[in-house]
């Protein structure tokens, strides 16, 4: 009721915070239904916070993740995912390639290692014995949370973090 108060009025900009997080998984699909049908038919814009980042991979133009107070990631969704995938190889070898490729996050299980990498190009710098993966948008969240010091932010100040980070992975 209220988004369709809301709606109703044409406002150019909604701002929604976590406004699914109560809602079954019908009545969350319909929502979002509703704000996609009001951003393609009025040309809204929509703010919407959440948690649950499965929502925002399906929807989301923009990304900006927030991590203790400051924003740590912030871009077009699918730049994002395309500077950035998941190496998985040997773990005794993953030290080694912090050194290389900018690491954001790394996770050991027993002798496999998976590494998230960002680079303009990450599929083409797999080395040897190692394989080179999409990152989905909650793998890519989650890393950088786990990371504070790491970031993706546009500009030169992103870059500096970026390549801070990764040299020290």
């Amino acid at each position: 009721l209220a988004l369709t108060v809301a709606v109703a009025r044409r406002p150019r900009l909604l701002i929604l915070d976590e406004p699914l997080a109560s809602l079954d998984p019908l009545a969350r699909h319909d929502f979002m239904a509703t704000v996609m049908a009001a951003v393609a038919e009025d040309g809204l814009s929509v703010i919407l916070s959440s948690h649950v980042i499965a929502d925002l991979e399906r929807l989301a133009d923009y990304l900006v993740v927030l991590s203790h107070g400051q924003v740590q990631v912030a871009g077009e969704v699918e730049q994002l995912l395309a500077a950035h995938a998941m190496l998985t190889g040997p773990a005794a070898a993953a030290d080694d390639l912090p050194e290389r490729l900018a690491v954001v996050h790394a996770r050991r299980a027993g002798t496999v290692a998976q590494l998230l990498v960002r680079n303009s190009a990450p599929a083409e710098l797999a080395p040897s014995g190692w394989e080179a993966g999409p990152v989905s948008l909650e793998e890519l969240v989650l890393a950088y949370l786990r990371e504070p010091g790491a970031a993706a932010l546009p500009g030169p100040a992103g870059a500096t973090a970026r390549a801070t980070h990764g040299a020290s992975a």
